[in-house]
């Protein structure tokens, strides 16, 4: 069964995104990915790039899909609500992973992540643990990534942040 975002994992990842309608530097890296809108990045987006509302809040609609099939295809296992918004939430902000860097679907070399390992197995419990790690310590965003994972991991057990 296909399932969609609700309006509370809607919320919570706006919650933490914010819209900007200016380009901004990662916070991270003080540059590359340049990020737009509700937390767009992109080969479209760099130092420069200005949007109006209506371009943040479509681009948001569809990073939500594509994250929602990313999400959709990886678990194999029932989800409720709580988890799947949860799961998206994280894969919008971390990413699905690719060759090049890890993400909450796939490590660099392809394996699955052991959050989406432990949930495929049905260790509910084991995968909410897992939304922890995703924090980048020591990071200036450390404190932000923290509460927004705690957020996200309510979520994934109670189905409210």
């Amino acid at each position: 069964m296909t399932m969609n975002t609700s309006q509370a994992g809607i919320d919570l990842i706006k919650r933490y995104e914010s819209c900007k309608l200016v380009a901004y530097p990662d916070p991270k890296t003080g540059g590359a990915p340049w990020t737009v809108g509700w937390g767009a990045t992109g080969p479209d987006i760099h130092e420069g790039t200005v949007w109006t509302q209506q371009q943040a809040d479509d681009r948001l609609e569809a990073d939500i899909a594509e994250r929602e099939d990313l999400v959709n295809d990886a678990v194999i296992v029932p989800l409720t609500q709580g988890q799947f918004d949860a799961m998206v939430s994280i894969v919008f902000n971390v990413g699905p992973g690719s060759s090049r860097k890890d993400g909450i679907i796939r490590l660099k070399d392809g394996r699955p992540s052991t959050l989406l390992r432990l949930l495929n197995a049905g260790d509910y419990a084991g995968c909410a643990d897992q939304f922890l790690r995703w924090i980048s310590p020591g990071s200036n965003v450390e404190r932000g990534l923290r509460r927004r994972r705690a957020e996200e991991r309510e979520m994934f057990l109670t189905g409210s942040p």
